[in-house]
């Protein structure tokens, strides 16, 4: 279990005061921080990823999704109940046909963001 990357750490313990309090009050409170941890989790599927890939580039009914990712209309459903439920998605209806899409312009941008980070 060798790691090439080394961590340092301090030789001896100073504590910089002001430091600390600035970076206290800006921290997040604990519901926003489990949010954030809850969102990441659903971004942690590799199917929800694929979905949201799919919906970056074209808003898509749930049988078209289901064509192109090879799988079946039920477990596309299911994600996207999840990802609606993240508001990472929203729908829109016409006739009989649902179609989905990004929820807005944030998740694009986290799309985006991660991808250029894995790129780097």
């Amino acid at each position: 279990m060798g790691s090439n990357i080394d961590v340092e750490i301090c030789e001896q313990t100073i504590i910089h005061k002001d430091v600390v309090q600035k970076v206290s009050k800006a921290m997040s409170n604990d519901e926003d921080l489990e949010n954030v941890a809850d969102l990441f989790k659903i971004f942690g599927d590799r199917t929800r990823i694929r979905l949201l890939r799919a919906l970056y580039q074209s808003e898509m009914c749930v049988c078209d999704m289901a064509y192109l990712l090879d799988m079946t209309q039920s477990a596309i459903s299911h994600q996207l109940r999840i990802l609606k439920q993240a508001k990472l998605v929203k729908n829109r209806k016409e006739g009989k046909v649902v179609y989905y899409s990004l929820a807005d312009q944030h998740v694009m941008q986290i799309l985006v963001q991660a991808y250029d980070h894995i790129k780097e």
